[in-house]
């Protein structure tokens, strides 16, 4: 998901995108806090482990 989001962050700002620039710096966030969550031993999503 963070991979996603920083790809549409390019995208976005090269072509001059908005839209795409907000949907990717979101779904980094989503992405950074799933991460931090499974790197601390909590279930997300009822998953154990997050990759």
């Amino acid at each position: 998901m963070i991979v996603l989001g920083i790809i549409l962050l390019i995208i976005g700002f090269v072509a001059g995108i908005s839209i795409l620039w907000t949907i990717g710096i979101i779904l980094v966030a989503i992405g950074a806090v799933l991460w931090i969550l499974g790197s601390m031993g909590r279930a997300v999503g009822g998953r154990r482990h997050y990759w």
